[in-house]
């Protein structure tokens, strides 16, 4: 693609174009080479800017640094830099059609432009809309319902009953509908199944990672709200509600009946506990525990979560502990040794 076809199609200010390079993909700025662009979207990486090989790198409006090849301006370069590997992705959509080695229940629901890989089960009475790939080796349950343009990925299981909306994407081994985690103490000791028939139902634009599990309840629903963006290996319990544009890393844990709000983001391996509200816009940084309810905005590290600010000043202490207990031990020694001498003097004194 010619540079100027690229800056146009990105919506970007071109500066220090000469001529009119052809440009082949988009690189990172340490490995970039001629035929790239790159883009500078971190103060960090601006040094290396003025040793880059690229062709043509993508910089905000008020960047400072200068580059020594064409440069693409724009007011979002991390969202252009986006834009950019979309289109020079290489489509790698399988072939429309179902293939014969899949099994599908005669009373389910094909939209037209679906492509059905090998080794499919598709079940009775279930949906799947307009243009919707599924990969080899899927399993979806009778009454299922998936939207248009969705891709599913190979392992995927969406159980019975599941609703998926449209321009979903499940990643590899995914497992929408699972039974919830729930049991009833019984006067023996056992532990009685309480049966998980209720709802899952996952809203459009929603993205789920490899390896996740999203549990039905056994009343109520699960539901995850359109927009959100869920990584790889994140468990989400019954009766679990995720917000709007909700991002959730790799590892994050949400026990039963708890609420996310919309615009959450939870780093990896946070683990929240089960019937609290997760406030709009919160954000918990990586490995904190959130046991009780957090407010709209709150900023939250550490177990249990605590304000990030003060997270980060107790985490100095905590460091300095060692130390800090040495000079206590020495303090006690010498405030015992002035209370012994000040015994002496007023026993001298005494007399």
């Amino acid at each position: 693609m010619k540079l100027r076809d690229l800056a146009e199609r990105l919506q970007c200010r071109l500066e220090g174009a000469t001529d009119d390079v052809d440009i082949v993909r988009v690189a990172g700025i340490e490995r970039a080479g001629p035929g790239d662009v790159t883009f500078v979207a971190n103060p960090r990486y601006q040094t290396l800017l003025t040793t880059t090989q690229a062709s043509a790198v993508i910089l905000g409006d008020g960047s400072g640094g200068v580059a020594p090849c064409p440069v693409l301006r724009s007011s979002n370069p991390y969202l252009t830099f986006a834009k950019a590997v979309s289109l020079f992705r290489e489509p790698a959509a399988p072939p429309k059609g179902i293939d014969c080695l899949s099994s599908i229940a005669a009373d389910a629901t094909l939209g037209p432009d679906v492509s059905i890989g090998p080794f499919v089960t598709i079940g009775s009475g279930a949906t799947i809309g307009r243009r919707t790939i599924i990969y080899p080796n899927v399993v979806i349950g009778p009454e299922a319902r998936i939207g248009d343009d969705c891709v599913v990925h190979s392992q995927v299981a969406i159980r019975e009953r599941v609703i998926v909306g449209n321009r979903v994407i499940l990643q590899n081994g995914a497992v929408l509908g699972s039974d919830g985690f729930g049991y009833a103490k019984q006067a023996d000791g056992s532990h009685l199944k309480i049966p998980q028939l209720a709802d899952v139902v996952i809203e459009d634009d929603v993205e789920i990672g490899a390896n996740t599990a999203i549990d039905r309840p056994a009343v109520g629903e699960t539901r995850v709200r359109a927009g959100a963006k869920i990584d790889n290996l994140v468990q989400i319990a019954h009766g679990v509600s995720i917000g709007r544009h909700a991002l959730l890393a790799a590892q994050v844990g949400i026990a039963g009946s708890t609420s996310v709000d919309d615009d959450v983001v939870l780093a990896g391996q946070v683990g929240v506990s089960g019937h609290v509200r997760i406030g709009k816009g919160v954000v918990a940084t990586a490995q904190t525990g959130i046991p009780n309810s957090l407010e709209d905005g709150a900023f939250v590290s550490g177990y249990p979560a605590i304000a990030n600010r003060d997270w980060l000043k107790s985490s100095a202490v905590f460091r300095q502990l060692p130390t800090l207990k040495k000079r206590i031990a020495q303090l006690e020694a010498r405030i015992a040794e002035l209370e012994e001498k000040l015994t002496e003097c007023q026993t001298r004194l005494d007399r």
